[in-house]
């Protein structure tokens, strides 16, 4: 976001953030996607597995079995021989949208520290019509669980 350009302390990115970020990016290529988008996001989450993000969602019922089974469902599988080989994947407009909103929800908790994996879930679920938050609200999330996700 330039708005944040401009500023000297941007918060830095917690060490399961950018795990779980490099993990989609493996997911977005295995898939053969095109970008590492939101849904690619929201499967690094789980993935990393460590995380009190990916901890709430499976206290949830959301497992990344189910978070797969819905990638599948909600975005599909690019098959290898119709997917272009690419040495970099770019991300997504919706995903670099969901990270903006990651830093906004950090900078609006006040909290000192990083942006977690919390604040990246709350990012993809708070760019609506993103295929993260449609997956999310397909396993059952909603503002109730987001809230309570913002407040633990």
């Amino acid at each position: 976001n330039p708005e944040w350009a401009a500023e000297e302390k941007l918060p830095k990115w917690s060490e399961r953030a950018i795990r779980s970020f490099c993990l989609a990016e493996t997911v977005a290529r295995k898939m053969n996607y095109s970008t590492v988008g939101t849904e690619s996001l929201l499967t690094g989450i789980m993935l990393e597995g460590t995380s009190p993000a990916a901890k709430f969602l499976r206290a949830n019922g959301i497992t990344l079995s189910k978070v797969k089974t819905q990638t599948l469902i909600d975005v599909g599988y690019v098959h290898p021989h119709l997917a272009p080989f690419r040495k970099v994947i770019p991300i997504s407009e919706e995903a670099q949208k969901a990270l903006d909103l990651a830093v906004e929800e950090k900078i609006k908790s006040g909290a000192s520290g990083e942006v977690t994996t919390s604040h990246m879930l709350l990012g993809i679920w708070a760019h609506k019509g993103s295929a993260g938050h449609t997956m999310l609200a397909n396993l059952g999330f909603d503002d109730k669980k987001a809230e309570e996700l913002a407040t633990s």
